[in-house]
C-alpha cells in the first residue's frame, strides 16, 4: 500500500511538515461504520414501528424498570387569529377556531 506525503503550512513563515496520510484502512473503516449506523438505524425504525402500532392496538407494558407510552400532541395553526379578531371579531376568531381541527401527532417514548 503506498502513502502520500502531504506538505502543511503550520505557521506564517510557511515552513512545511509532512502530516500523517489518511491511510485506506482508515477510510475503509470509516465506511463499514457508516454502514453499520444505517443498518442499526433501519432496526430501531422497525422495532418503534412495531412497538407503536402495539401500543396503539391497546397492548400493555410489561412491568419492570422500562416504560413505553404514545404522546400525542395536537396543534393548531392560528397565526391568522389576530388580524381576524381585529377585521371581523373575537367571537368569529373564536368560532373558526373551535371548527378548525388541529394537526395530530404521535410520538412514542420509552424510557427507564
Amino acid at each position: 500500500m503506498a502513502t502520500a506525503k502531504v506538505a502543511c503550512i503550520t505557521s506564517i513563515t510557511q515552513v512545511p511538515h509532512t502530516c500523517p496520510a489518511i491511510t485506506q484502512h482508515e477510510l475503509a473503516h470509516l465506511l463499514e461504520m457508516r454502514r453499520q449506523r444505517d443498518a442499526l438505524d433501519k432496526q430501531i425504525q422497525n422495532a418503534e414501528a412495531s412497538a407503536r402500532a402495539a401500543l396503539e392496538s391497546g397492548a400493555e407494558v410489561e412491568a419492570g424498570v422500562f416504560h413505553a407510552r404514545l404522546k400525542i400532541t395536537e396543534r393548531r395553526s392560528v397565526q391568522w387569529k389576530a388580524i381576524v379578531e381585529r377585521e371581523l371579531g373575537e367571537d368569529y376568531a373564536r368560532r373558526v377556531l373551535s371548527a378548525t381541527h388541529p394537526d395530530t401527532f404521535t410520538t412514542l417514548v420509552v424510557g427507564a
